[in-house]
This record gives structure tokens, C-alpha cells and sequence, in this order.
């Protein structure tokens, strides 16, 4: 006889001194517990008030105390819940009472999810989506990762599934039972059917793969150009705080400065490189080094240079992959802003060949404001265009899309089985979609296969 799984229990609110603190168990000895500590257990769902008292009897806190019995918990286990006041010595006290009693010990880092997985009560997918909801920053990636938590990627996995168990019963019953009257004679035509939609469905899913990761990650946006040109002036006006030093002599910045900030709902971090330039310095040297180095795996590059001077289209990095914007900064310092224009003007058409990658242009004063309203518009749509906006993602991980690919060679090789008529090759790779296909959720089970068979078609009876 196996023995009971332990009883778990943590503090599941944030990091002390708080108002409220959460402190929850779950487990079969979770209910009493929660009868030790407060001297009953209430009805289910319903908040009483509660004293907490220790192993000697001396009370703790007085706290709201909650009960929710299985299957209908969050962990599908015995849970019960204490709200208590956020000091840390009343969180220390409950933690150590609840560690005295016997069958109970400190949950691990992400137990209570585990065991919420294991219950059936999530999905891979909505575990993962719980994981980005709690670690959300923008409004954007919170409606993304909510809708992965409700099952958006979940639900339509398992749809897929039920399909291609579905198809691959109908090649099974072909194979093993097709001396059974009632067996239709017909069923790997459905049978193929069936695969070819699931193989587009997937692959229009895949095609559309990058935009979710995008979300979660953020647009990476590398400020760029040589010395003196304004570049840290500009990232503290994006990010609406000193972040960076901004100092008069060039080559004050020597290494990355990286700001993530909440554009418009939209995750952007922010690269303040160092200037670009030729140098003698070891340690400025190994500066622009990097800066090249992260201009180059940018998604967006605002490249800054002073608007009273010429640009040096020699110093920019291979930035042939990434979009480009010339940033005209310090207007303001134009003695005669009329021809001081026109004179970069005429230098960027000249070198046309060179700037043939910069994408949008700008003239604008980071120590003014002149021009920032436009340009800030324009950055703000860029990060709507590039995170995608309308349809939400259904695809947010790597490992989903791997998982797909997965799935949709296997659809693929399964097709050019079903065309030559090898049937036993058809069906196992119409097992290995499914098997990849649960790997998706975390459900593999090859039982649902025969549970269709016998339904649909009463074989044994």
C-alpha cells in the first residue's frame, strides 16, 4: 500500500510586511491542520473568523480560515486557506506551528502548481500561462497570459487530439478487426481526411508562432551612434526617469544600460549603448564592442546622431537585419536650423546606398522635447505593429512550437503513408502525432484510442 502524500503548506502571498498574508495547505492532512491551528474546520467555501493558536495554545492572530475539500480545490487536493496580518513574526509563528505537525512539510518552488497539474486541474499550457501571468509587467502580456491560463492553446490542442485519435482509430479498426462485420470497409479515406486538416490547421498556427514569443519577451530596442550624440538624454526621455548619466564629455557610457518599461501596454527594454567610435582605451574599446554586439541582435536600433554635424555611415554596425532609424537629436544647438538641415539632408540622399536600411527618420531634441511627441507615437505603433496587435496568439513558448513542428512532420510523413497504402506505417505515425500532440498539455494516453475503437464500432460485444 502506497503510502499518503505528504501535506504541503507555504506562504502564498508576496514578500512580508504586508496588510494580508496567505498562507496555504494542501494535502489529506490539510484539514486537520487547519482543525490544530484554529480549532475547527468551516463549510466549505465560506470565511470564518479564526483564532490561530500554537502547538502550547497561545493564540497567534486572529484570521480569516477557509476550507475547500476535493476535487473542488485549486489543487484538486484538500486545501484549506489562513488570511492573516502580513508581519513577519505572525508569518514566522503560523509557518512553524504548521511545520510541528506530523504529515506536514514546506511545499517546494512550484508544488502546489505540480500537484494542480497532476490532478488534471491544469494543462501544460495553463501552467505556463499561469507562470507569465505572474510574471506579466504590461497589459499586453497579462491578456496573453490569461488567455493561455483559460485554455486559448489547451483547449485547441485538445481538439486536435479527439481528431487525431479519432483518425488513427479509424486506421486501427482497419488493421486489427477488419473480418468484423460491422467494421466498414471504407475508413482510411476519413481516416486521411482527418490528418490533411489537422496538417493545415497546425501549420497556419506555426506560421503565426513568432508573435507570441515576441509578447512575452518585449521589443528590444538598441540606442545607438557615436559619442557625445545624445543617446543617454534620449533613453531617460523614453523611460520618464534618470536611468542613465548623461554627462557632457563624450564616452561617459562604457557599458549596456538596459531600462524595461511599459510602452503604451506593450513590454520594450531599452539598450543605452556606448558610443561608436575609433579609440585607443581598453576599457571604452571593449564598450563599443558591445555595443555593436547588441545593436546587432536588436529589434529595433534608433541610431543618434548630432543634427549640426555630419553622420559617418562608416561607424554603423551590419545592421541589414534589424529595422533602423535615423534620430537627428539637438535641434535645438542649429544656429540656422534651415540650412544646418538641409546640409544633412543633402549628405543622407548623397549616401543613399549606405542608409538604403534605415527604415524612418527623425529630428527631434531630447533635452527640449522638440519632436518627441511624434517620434514617441511612432515607437509606441512600432511596438504595436511588432508584438502584434488584434487576433491573440495561440503559440507563446518555444517549446510549443517544437511540439508543433513535431506533430505536424509526423502528419506530414503519415499522408505520404496513406498515399502509397501502407497502413501499419500510417498508424504509427498517426501515433507519434498524438504522442507529440499530448506532450503539448502533458496528456499522453493511448487508452482514448481503444475507448473509440469499441464505441463507435462494437467490437466484442
Amino acid at each position: 500500500m502506497l503510502p499518503a502524500r505528504p501535506t504541503i503548506f507555504a506562504l502564498s502571498s508576496g514578500r512580508p510586511p504586508a496588510a494580508i498574508a496567505v498562507v496555504r495547505i494542501s494535502g489529506p492532512r490539510a484539514g486537520a491542520a487547519l482543525k490544530t491551528l484554529s480549532g475547527k474546520i468551516p463549510q466549505p467555501r465560506q470565511a470564518v473568523l479564526a483564532k490561530v493558536r500554537d502547538a502550547n495554545g497561545e493564540i497567534i492572530d486572529e484570521a480569516l480560515a477557509l476550507w475547500f475539500p476535493a476535487p473542488h480545490s485549486e489543487t484538486g487536493e484538500d486545501t484549506a486557506e489562513l488570511q492573516l496580518h502580513g508581519g513577519r513574526a505572525v508569518i514566522a509563528a503560523v509557518l512553524a506551528a504548521l511545520g510541528q505537525i506530523e504529515g506536514l512539510r514546506p511545499a517546494e518552488a512550484g508544488e502546489f502548481t505540480r500537484r494542480a497539474f497532476e490532478n488534471g486541474k491544469l494543462d501544460l499550457t495553463a501552467v505556463e500561462g499561469l507562470a507569465d501571468l505572474v510574471m506579466a509587467e504590461t497589459e499586453a502580456q497579462r491578456r496573453q497570459a490569461f488567455r493561455q491560463l483559460k485554455g486559448l492553446l489547451g483547449d485547441r490542442a485538445e481538439s486536435w487530439r479527439q481528431r487525431l485519435i479519432q483518425a488513427l482509430a479509424l486506421v486501427e479498426a482497419r488493421i486489427d478487426f477488419s473480418d468484423e462485420a460491422d467494421v466498414p470497409e471504407d475508413l482510411l479515406r476519413p481516416a486521411i481526411e482527418i490528418a490533411r486538416g489537422l496538417h493545415d490547421e497546425i501549420a497556419a498556427a506555426l506560421a503565426d508562432a513568432g508573435r507570441g514569443e515576441r509578447l512575452r519577451e518585449g521589443l528590444v530596442v538598441a540606442i545607438a551612434g557615436p559619442p557625445n550624440a545624445g543617446k543617454s538624454t534620449l533613453l531617460n526621455r523614453i523611460a520618464r526617469r534618470e536611468a542613465a548619466i548623461v554627462s557632457p564629455y563624450a564616452g561617459t557610457t562604457r557599458d549596456v544600460i538596459e531600462v524595461h518599461l511599459d510602452l503604451d501596454g506593450y513590454p520594450v527594454t531599452l539598450l543605452d549603448t556606448a558610443g561608436i567610435r575609433a579609440t585607443d582605451d581598453p576599457v571604452e574599446k571593449q564598450g563599443v564592442q558591445r555595443a555593436r554586439e547588441r545593436a546587432a541582435t536588436a529589434d529595433l536600433v534608433l541610431w543618434v546622431v548630432d543634427a549640426s554635424g555630419s553622420v559617418d555611415a562608416a561607424a554603423m554596425p551590419d545592421l541589414q537585419k534589424q529595422t533602423v532609424w535615423l534620430v537627428r537629436n539637438k535641434i535645438d544647438l542649429l544656429s540656422t536650423r534651415n540650412e544646418s538641415v538641409d546640409k544633412n539632408e543633402s549628405l543622407f540622399n548623397n549616401n543613399e546606398s549606405i542608409f538604403k536600411n534605415i527604415d524612418e527618420e527623425f529630428r527631434l531634441s531630447a533635452t527640449t522635447g522638440a519632436g518627441l511627441d511624434v517620434f514617441f507615437h511612432a515607437l509606441a505603433k512600432h511596438a504595436e505593429n511588432y508584438l502584434g496587435a488584434g487576433e491573440p496568439a495561440l503559440l507563446t513558448r518555444e517549446r510549443h512550437r517544437l511540439a508543433l513542428k513535431d506533430t505536424q512532420g509526423a502528419l506530414a510523413r503519415a499522408l505520404a503513408e496513406g498515399a502509397s497504402g501502407r497502413e501499419d506505417i500510417l498508424a504509427e505515425e498517426l501515433r507519434l502525432a498524438a504522442r507529440t500532440l499530448g506532450k503539448l498539455t502533458g496528456r499522453v494516453d493511448v487508452e482514448d484510442i481503444l475507448d473509440v475503437i469499441f464505441r463507435d464500432f462494437c467490437i466484442g460485444k
